[in-house]
């Protein structure tokens, strides 16, 4: 089959400004001569991004796919030598350089020879020899002998970004002549109007500290191109809160881009927007080709492969609600409203969805088992997998998608009777949970996200040095009945166990170690058992007893020895109460001694991993 290319398009999109709308919404038959993953910032919940080459038989350019069309290349729907017609694209400015960024195309052939022998354009917004250290350092070598920049991720761009005065500005736009996509802006521009949905909005939330008191409000928006939040503080809220409504479209303009704080938000975006006392908002009332909200769904058995604090989309029947309750939030100081949901899916299982605060109390489905949509919600692998809401997710009931309809129909039909499988633990409460790489929290992160709160506990690991070990009830006497392990009391000339109703002539101390220990985020107290002990000291609690008996200054070198060693531990956090006093306390279910030719491979890894490079 023989198609012709569109001669000439790829110098015309190299040539054209952000306000040549005409150009980048004409179609474009090319070739993409080849695709490839480049880096993102490590975040392992953000979305994968393809750089294109594309030709049109006579030069060649780069270009970026909008991450709404991943799945035509996970699908393998487009590939090497693919030639299809460009539907739709959009430019923006990043370091110096134009980014076009391919919003919609059609193919039109997968595989075919290549057609022609095309050449590299030079950039028109910078001399030929010219050449920034970012585009240097980023050269890949593509179908010809020449060679085209790679984009760099958002985050290495801001590292190396020239001073302000040299960061090149988007050409003024006219009352919404020149919309940009929310996926091509970065903090590089300074003139840019979004025209995007807001598809969840927060409720308004108060703090107080030592340094003030303060509200905020946060919204998503969502265009053709993908999605990012926008946070709005103290007197802005007042003015802005009103105006945007969920559901609505906007044309937003003059706020501040900002790298994204990822702990604060479930986004596939690498910045977020910060709105100001200047921002413009306004409706559109013309809301043609604004998408509605996107999901990316994840059937119920599928969790099990996610890791936890993974952030998913799915959607489920509602079997089971439960009653509205509360827990107490000892890092808030107050009741905090809380239900459970039990979701099922075709299949074949079911797991535990937590709702909290306003989210819990709104909660009020008439109908028996509902379908319902989650976007951006959080796993969990308390009790097995379970799921969670937090302020940034959101969820629609019986939406007007294809989904709800076959899971509607298939509950309707069957599914109601169906026998549904629970994940089984992966370790929740187990104390041989495994240290995994992936788990790593730092001491800072596990507080933030108050691990441990009330009828959750959470597993986590760390990598943390030991700064201090308490000398005093190191070790306790424990029952030498095998498995028993319970406290004996001194009666006279024995060692009575309660437990086992028997009597020993001595008994078997066993270690119960309270520790801190410290990582780069700050210190936390961590609290273990005998193994700990024996890993820790390297001998028996009966032999470190002896030596605390016999020899004070010995036991003390050994304790100061212990201190500064470093290793990798698997940890519990768990609510307790003692003495009327409420705090999380932090078990160790497993320490690991470092391997450093482990630690360095991995290091290696990390190097030679799509993030580094």
């Amino acid at each position: 089959m023989n198609h012709q290319l569109s001669a000439g398009s790829c110098k015309l999109l190299q040539s054209a400004t952000p306000d040549d709308t005409q150009v980048f919404e004409s179609e474009h038959t090319l070739q993409l001569l080849s695709i490839k993953k480049v880096g993102n910032t490590g975040n392992p919940n953000a979305p994968e991004r393809y750089r294109i080459i594309m030709s049109d038989g006579i030069h060649y350019m780069q270009a970026m796919l909008a991450t709404q069309l991943n799945g035509m290349v996970q699908d393998n729907a487009i590939g090497r030598n693919t030639i299809a017609v460009i539907e739709k694209l959009t430019c923006n400015y990043v370091q110096e350089k134009r980014l076009v960024i391919i919003l919609a195309l059609r193919v039109l052939e997968q595989t075919a020879e290549k057609i022609g022998e095309p050449t590299q354009i030079e950039p028109a917004d910078m001399p030929a020899s010219s050449s920034t250290p970012v585009e240097s350092a980023n050269r890949d070598t593509t179908a010809s002998t020449s060679a085209a920049a790679q984009p760099v991720s958002p985050v290495k761009a801001a590292l190396v970004a020239p001073p302000p005065a040299a960061r090149p500005q988007a050409p003024p736009q006219g009352r919404h002549g020149n919309i940009y996509p929310i996926e091509g802006l970065s903090p590089y521009q300074n003139s840019w109007t979004i025209k995007a949905r807001v598809t969840q909005k927060s409720d308004i939330k108060t703090w107080s500290n030592p340094r003030g008191e303060g509200k905020l409000f946060n919204v998503t928006l969502m265009d053709d191109s993908g999605e990012i939040r926008a946070t709005g503080f103290n007197l802005v809220v007042d003015d802005l809160y009103p105006k945007l409504e969920e559901g609505k479209v906007y044309y937003i303009s003059k706020a501040r881009v900002n790298l994204a704080k990822k702990k604060f938000s479930n986004i596939n975006n690498d910045y977020e927007l910060s709105l100001e006392r200047n921002t413009e908002v306004e409706e559109c009332l013309e809301v043609t080709n604004v998408p509605t909200i996107k999901y990316n769904f994840v059937p119920l058995n599928g969790l099990e492969e996610l890791n936890k604090d993974a952030i998913c989309d799915v959607i489920a029947v509602v079997k089971e609600a439960s009653e509205l309750g509360e827990i107490t939030s000892s890092k808030l100081q107050r009741q905090i409203p809380k239900r459970e949901l039990t979701l099922v899916d075709k299949s074949g299982y079911s797991v535990r969805m937590t709702l909290w605060g306003k989210q819990a109390e709104q909660y009020n489905i008439p109908e028996p088992s509902p379908v319902v949509a989650f976007k951006g919600v959080k796993v969990g692998d308390f009790g097995g997998r379970s799921l969670s809401m937090f302020s940034g997710s959101t969820m629609h009931v019986n939406p007007e998608i294809d989904e709800c309809f076959a899971l509607r129909g298939w509950y309707d039909n069957s599914g109601a009777q169906q026998s549904f499988k629970a994940h089984a633990n992966t370790g929740g409460g187990s104390s041989s949970y495994a240290f995994k790489r992936e788990d790593i929290r730092s001491f800072d992160e596990v507080k933030d996200a108050e691990y441990g709160r009330p009828d959750k506990p959470e597993n986590f690991c760390a990598r943390a040095t030991i700064m201090h070990i308490k000398s005093d009830n190191i070790a306790y006497p424990a029952c030498p009945t095998t498995g028993c392990n319970k406290k004996v009391v001194e009666m006279g000339d024995s060692w009575r166990c309660e437990k086992c109703s028997l009597s020993f002539e001595k008994p078997e101390y066993r270690y119960l170690i309270s520790m801190a220990v410290a990582d780069y985020s700050g210190q936390a107290w961590l609290q273990g058992f005998n193994e700990i002990g024996q890993t820790i000291f390297g001998m028996s609690g009966d032999e470190l007893v002896t030596i605390r008996d016999h020899d004070t200054a010995r036991y003390n070198q050994i304790l100061q020895k212990a201190n500064s060693n470093t290793y990798n531990f698997s940890c519990r956090a768990k609510e307790d109460t003692f003495n009327e006093n409420t705090r999380i306390r932090y078990g160790i279910s497993r320490i690991i001694p470092l391997n450093y030719k482990e630690e360095a491979m991995a290091m290696r890894d990390v190097l030679y991993s799509a993030w580094a490079k």
